[in-house]
Protein backbone atom coordinates (compact mmCIF):
# COMPACT_ATOMS: atom_id res chain seq x y z
CA UNK A 1 0.00 0.00 0.00
CA UNK A 2 1.45 3.59 -0.74
CA UNK A 3 0.95 5.61 1.92
CA UNK A 4 0.46 9.28 1.32
CA UNK A 5 1.07 11.75 3.93
CA UNK A 6 -0.74 14.62 6.17
CA UNK A 7 -0.42 17.66 3.98
CA UNK A 8 -2.83 20.06 6.10
CA UNK A 9 -0.32 22.86 7.05
CA UNK A 10 0.33 22.35 11.14
CA UNK A 11 -1.29 24.66 13.48
CA UNK A 12 -0.36 27.01 16.88
CA UNK A 13 -1.19 25.50 19.81
CA UNK A 14 -2.70 27.90 22.00
CA UNK A 15 0.05 29.97 24.21
CA UNK A 16 2.81 27.28 23.98
CA UNK A 17 5.73 27.40 21.32
CA UNK A 18 4.00 23.78 20.20
CA UNK A 19 2.60 23.24 16.95
CA UNK A 20 -0.17 20.42 16.26
CA UNK A 21 -0.69 18.30 13.03
CA UNK A 22 -4.65 19.08 12.51
CA UNK A 23 -5.12 15.18 12.54
CA UNK A 24 -3.70 13.99 16.02
CA UNK A 25 -3.67 10.26 16.69
CA UNK A 26 -6.14 9.01 19.78
CA UNK A 27 -3.44 5.77 20.90
CA UNK A 28 -6.75 4.36 23.11
CA UNK A 29 -6.65 1.75 20.48
CA UNK A 30 -3.04 0.79 21.37
CA UNK A 31 -3.50 -0.19 25.04
CA UNK A 32 -5.31 -3.17 24.79
CA UNK A 33 -4.38 -6.98 24.37
CA UNK A 34 -5.85 -7.58 20.92
CA UNK A 35 -3.22 -5.67 19.24
CA UNK A 36 0.20 -7.48 19.69
CA UNK A 37 3.55 -5.10 19.84
CA UNK A 38 4.58 -5.34 16.35
CA UNK A 39 1.23 -4.05 15.38
CA UNK A 40 1.35 -1.36 18.34
CA UNK A 41 4.53 -0.49 16.87
CA UNK A 42 4.06 -0.09 13.56
CA UNK A 43 0.36 1.75 13.85
CA UNK A 44 2.45 4.68 16.07
CA UNK A 45 5.57 5.02 13.89
CA UNK A 46 3.40 4.93 10.85
CA UNK A 47 0.79 7.72 12.46
CA UNK A 48 4.52 9.99 13.11
CA UNK A 49 5.92 9.03 9.67
CA UNK A 50 2.40 9.98 7.75
CA UNK A 51 2.72 13.86 9.54
CA UNK A 52 0.53 12.61 12.56
CA UNK A 53 2.30 14.42 14.66
CA UNK A 54 0.13 14.79 17.85
CA UNK A 55 -0.21 11.65 19.89
CA UNK A 56 -2.63 11.86 22.78
CA UNK A 57 -3.01 9.22 25.70
CA UNK A 58 -3.69 8.69 29.17
CA UNK A 59 -3.25 7.04 32.24
CA UNK A 60 -6.51 4.70 31.93
CA UNK A 61 -5.49 3.71 28.24
CA UNK A 62 -4.09 0.26 29.18
CA UNK A 63 -1.07 -0.55 28.16
CA UNK A 64 -1.04 2.82 25.70
CA UNK A 65 1.62 4.72 27.68
CA UNK A 66 4.19 1.82 27.71
CA UNK A 67 3.43 0.82 24.26
CA UNK A 68 4.75 4.95 23.30
CA UNK A 69 7.31 4.51 25.28
CA UNK A 70 8.94 0.87 23.62
CA UNK A 71 8.49 2.03 20.30
CA UNK A 72 8.44 5.86 19.77
CA UNK A 73 10.70 7.11 23.06
CA UNK A 74 13.86 6.87 20.28
CA UNK A 75 12.03 9.50 18.04
CA UNK A 76 10.83 11.68 21.42
CA UNK A 77 11.72 14.78 19.16
CA UNK A 78 9.44 14.08 16.03
CA UNK A 79 5.95 14.57 17.69
CA UNK A 80 3.77 16.39 20.25
CA UNK A 81 2.79 13.94 23.33
CA UNK A 82 -0.55 14.67 25.38
CA UNK A 83 -1.54 12.70 28.25
CA UNK A 84 -4.18 12.53 31.41
CA UNK A 85 -3.88 12.16 34.63
CA UNK A 86 -5.48 12.25 38.19
CA UNK A 87 -6.24 8.86 39.14
CA UNK A 88 -4.88 5.20 39.48
CA UNK A 89 -1.32 5.63 40.76
CA UNK A 90 -0.48 2.99 43.04
CA UNK A 91 -0.17 3.86 46.24
CA UNK A 92 -1.84 7.29 46.26
CA UNK A 93 -5.43 8.23 46.48
CA UNK A 94 -6.93 9.29 43.46
CA UNK A 95 -7.53 13.44 42.51
CA UNK A 96 -4.95 14.98 45.18
CA UNK A 97 -1.76 17.05 44.91
CA UNK A 98 0.00 13.84 45.89
CA UNK A 99 -1.43 11.50 42.80
CA UNK A 100 -1.25 14.32 40.01
CA UNK A 101 2.80 14.62 41.19
CA UNK A 102 3.59 11.08 41.11
CA UNK A 103 1.16 10.36 37.77
CA UNK A 104 3.28 12.19 36.33
CA UNK A 105 6.24 11.27 36.83
CA UNK A 106 4.97 7.58 36.33
CA UNK A 107 3.81 8.77 32.88
CA UNK A 108 7.39 10.02 31.95
CA UNK A 109 8.65 6.52 33.12
CA UNK A 110 6.31 4.47 31.37
CA UNK A 111 6.94 6.87 27.81
CA UNK A 112 10.58 7.02 28.76
CA UNK A 113 10.97 10.37 28.19
CA UNK A 114 12.11 13.45 30.32
CA UNK A 115 8.88 15.67 29.10
CA UNK A 116 5.63 15.78 28.47
CA UNK A 117 4.55 18.39 25.97
CA UNK A 118 0.88 18.37 28.01
CA UNK A 119 -0.70 17.07 30.62
CA UNK A 120 -4.00 17.02 30.97
CA UNK A 121 -6.79 16.63 33.95
CA UNK A 122 -8.86 13.88 32.43
CA UNK A 123 -12.49 14.65 32.82
CA UNK A 124 -13.09 15.56 36.40
CA UNK A 125 -15.94 17.58 38.04
CA UNK A 126 -15.80 21.10 39.61
CA UNK A 127 -15.44 20.10 42.69
CA UNK A 128 -12.21 17.80 42.23
CA UNK A 129 -11.12 21.14 40.53
CA UNK A 130 -11.32 23.21 43.61
CA UNK A 131 -9.28 20.76 45.91
CA UNK A 132 -6.53 22.38 47.48
CA UNK A 133 -4.03 22.57 45.54
CA UNK A 134 -4.47 20.02 42.66
CA UNK A 135 -3.89 22.89 40.48
CA UNK A 136 -1.00 23.72 41.98
CA UNK A 137 0.81 20.22 41.78
CA UNK A 138 0.47 20.30 38.00
CA UNK A 139 1.85 23.70 37.87
CA UNK A 140 4.84 22.80 39.63
CA UNK A 141 5.28 20.01 37.33
CA UNK A 142 5.80 22.86 35.02
CA UNK A 143 8.09 24.83 37.07
CA UNK A 144 10.30 21.39 37.16
CA UNK A 145 10.08 20.82 33.08
CA UNK A 146 8.87 18.02 33.35
CA UNK A 147 5.49 19.10 31.71
CA UNK A 148 5.04 22.19 28.91
CA UNK A 149 1.71 22.49 29.27
CA UNK A 150 -1.23 21.86 31.42
CA UNK A 151 -5.26 21.84 30.81
CA UNK A 152 -8.34 19.89 31.13
CA UNK A 153 -10.62 17.58 29.34
CA UNK A 154 -14.20 17.30 30.21
CA UNK A 155 -17.76 19.21 28.74
CA UNK A 156 -20.64 21.32 29.54
CA UNK A 157 -20.21 23.07 32.93
CA UNK A 158 -17.12 21.64 34.22
CA UNK A 159 -15.43 23.00 31.30
CA UNK A 160 -16.65 26.25 31.67
CA UNK A 161 -15.75 26.52 35.46
CA UNK A 162 -12.25 25.23 34.13
CA UNK A 163 -12.01 28.37 31.77
CA UNK A 164 -13.16 30.54 34.31
CA UNK A 165 -9.96 29.60 36.19
CA UNK A 166 -7.83 30.40 33.64
CA UNK A 167 -5.05 28.57 34.46
CA UNK A 168 -4.98 25.95 31.86
CA UNK A 169 -3.28 26.92 28.23
CA UNK A 170 -5.30 23.53 26.25
CA UNK A 171 -8.60 22.33 26.78
CA UNK A 172 -9.83 18.62 24.98
CA UNK A 173 -13.95 18.50 24.64
CA UNK A 174 -16.04 17.04 21.91
CA UNK A 175 -16.49 18.55 18.76
CA UNK A 176 -18.32 16.72 15.99
CA UNK A 177 -21.58 16.73 13.92
CA UNK A 178 -24.08 15.40 16.92
CA UNK A 179 -21.86 17.25 19.53
CA UNK A 180 -21.92 21.23 18.39
CA UNK A 181 -22.53 23.12 21.63
CA UNK A 182 -19.04 23.83 22.57
CA UNK A 183 -18.58 25.38 18.50
CA UNK A 184 -20.97 28.44 19.76
CA UNK A 185 -20.05 28.24 23.45
CA UNK A 186 -16.42 27.48 23.98
CA UNK A 187 -14.63 27.97 20.92
CA UNK A 188 -14.71 31.64 20.80
CA UNK A 189 -13.58 31.83 24.71
CA UNK A 190 -10.63 29.88 23.67
CA UNK A 191 -9.60 31.89 20.65
CA UNK A 192 -9.78 35.08 22.61
CA UNK A 193 -7.89 33.83 25.35
CA UNK A 194 -5.35 31.47 23.06
CA UNK A 195 -5.97 28.27 24.20
CA UNK A 196 -5.05 25.31 22.60
CA UNK A 197 -8.33 22.91 21.71
CA UNK A 198 -7.69 19.34 21.31
CA UNK A 199 -11.11 17.95 19.33
CA UNK A 200 -12.00 14.21 20.52
CA UNK A 201 -14.26 12.30 19.17
CA UNK A 202 -14.53 13.73 15.62
CA UNK A 203 -16.48 11.52 14.15
CA UNK A 204 -18.77 10.83 17.38
CA UNK A 205 -18.66 7.02 17.47
CA UNK A 206 -19.82 6.35 13.88
CA UNK A 207 -23.24 5.54 15.22
CA UNK A 208 -24.19 5.35 11.53
CA UNK A 209 -22.69 1.89 11.45
CA UNK A 210 -26.08 0.76 13.56
CA UNK A 211 -29.29 0.13 11.49
CA UNK A 212 -30.93 -0.18 14.77
CA UNK A 213 -30.43 1.52 17.95
CA UNK A 214 -27.51 0.39 19.58
CA UNK A 215 -28.86 -0.03 22.76
CA UNK A 216 -26.32 0.61 25.97
CA UNK A 217 -23.45 0.94 23.83
CA UNK A 218 -20.91 4.35 24.14
CA UNK A 219 -22.78 5.52 20.73
CA UNK A 220 -26.40 5.33 21.39
CA UNK A 221 -26.76 9.20 22.58
CA UNK A 222 -25.18 9.90 19.36
CA UNK A 223 -27.19 7.44 17.05
CA UNK A 224 -30.33 9.19 18.80
CA UNK A 225 -29.36 12.77 17.67
CA UNK A 226 -28.36 11.34 14.23
CA UNK A 227 -31.93 10.39 13.42
CA UNK A 228 -33.40 13.35 14.85
CA UNK A 229 -30.95 15.40 12.88
CA UNK A 230 -32.05 13.80 9.93
CA UNK A 231 -28.73 13.25 8.56
CA UNK A 232 -28.59 10.84 6.33
CA UNK A 233 -30.70 12.76 4.02
CA UNK A 234 -27.77 15.17 4.12
CA UNK A 235 -24.94 12.84 3.82
CA UNK A 236 -26.91 11.71 0.82
CA UNK A 237 -26.85 15.08 -0.89
CA UNK A 238 -23.55 15.68 -0.10
CA UNK A 239 -21.95 12.70 -1.81
CA UNK A 240 -19.72 12.09 0.52
CA UNK A 241 -19.20 9.13 2.68
CA UNK A 242 -20.02 9.47 6.47
CA UNK A 243 -16.53 9.25 8.20
CA UNK A 244 -15.24 11.97 5.87
CA UNK A 245 -18.22 14.28 6.33
CA UNK A 246 -17.52 13.94 10.11
CA UNK A 247 -13.97 13.95 10.16
CA UNK A 248 -13.39 17.01 7.67
CA UNK A 249 -16.13 18.75 9.87
CA UNK A 250 -14.23 18.60 13.14
CA UNK A 251 -10.85 18.86 12.00
CA UNK A 252 -11.73 22.11 10.33
CA UNK A 253 -14.19 23.76 13.04
CA UNK A 254 -12.89 27.12 13.34
CA UNK A 255 -10.77 27.01 16.59
CA UNK A 256 -9.97 24.02 16.73
CA UNK A 257 -6.22 22.99 16.95
CA UNK A 258 -5.95 19.20 16.30
CA UNK A 259 -8.87 16.29 16.26
CA UNK A 260 -7.77 13.52 17.45
CA UNK A 261 -8.79 9.73 15.98
CA UNK A 262 -7.89 6.35 16.90
CA UNK A 263 -7.78 3.42 15.21
CA UNK A 264 -6.04 -0.12 15.17
CA UNK A 265 -5.54 -0.05 11.40
CA UNK A 266 -2.55 1.25 9.54
CA UNK A 267 -5.28 1.19 6.34
CA UNK A 268 -7.68 3.26 8.44
CA UNK A 269 -4.59 5.97 9.55
CA UNK A 270 -4.28 6.27 5.87
CA UNK A 271 -7.57 6.74 4.98
CA UNK A 272 -8.31 9.16 7.72
CA UNK A 273 -5.09 11.29 6.78
CA UNK A 274 -6.41 11.18 2.61
CA UNK A 275 -9.60 12.49 4.21
CA UNK A 276 -8.13 15.40 6.13
CA UNK A 277 -5.94 16.44 3.05
CA UNK A 278 -9.07 17.26 0.90
CA UNK A 279 -9.53 20.35 3.01
CA UNK A 280 -12.58 21.97 4.73
CA UNK A 281 -16.25 20.66 3.52
CA UNK A 282 -18.07 23.62 1.27
CA UNK A 283 -19.26 26.22 3.58
CA UNK A 284 -23.14 25.38 2.33
CA UNK A 285 -23.01 22.22 3.92
CA UNK A 286 -21.06 23.09 7.36
CA UNK A 287 -23.96 25.77 7.81
CA UNK A 288 -26.73 22.97 7.19
CA UNK A 289 -25.05 21.00 9.93
CA UNK A 290 -25.27 23.46 12.42
CA UNK A 291 -29.04 24.30 11.36
CA UNK A 292 -29.48 20.67 11.58
CA UNK A 293 -28.13 20.59 15.21
CA UNK A 294 -29.43 23.79 16.45
CA UNK A 295 -33.27 22.85 15.31
CA UNK A 296 -33.22 19.76 17.28
CA UNK A 297 -31.25 20.05 20.07
CA UNK A 298 -32.91 19.17 23.49
CA UNK A 299 -30.33 19.80 25.46
CA UNK A 300 -28.02 17.58 23.81
CA UNK A 301 -24.95 18.09 26.37
CA UNK A 302 -21.44 17.34 25.42
CA UNK A 303 -20.65 13.55 25.58
CA UNK A 304 -17.84 12.98 28.33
Amino acid sequence: MHFVPLHTPERPFGKSPMIASALGFGAGHIGGTQMTEQEAGTLLNRAVDLGVTLIDTARGYGMSEERIGRHLSYRRQDFVLVSKCGYSVPGYEDWTPESIRAGVDMALRMMRTEYLDVMLLHSCPRATLDTPGLIDALDETVQAGKVRAIGYSGENEDLAYALSLGRFSVIETSVNIFDQRGIARVLPETAKNNIGVIAKRPLGNAPWRYAERPVGNYCEPYWERMNAMNLSKIVEQSGLAWDELALRFSVFTEGVSTAIVGTSSTANLQRNVEMVNKGALPQDLVQKLHEAFAKHDKNWVGQI
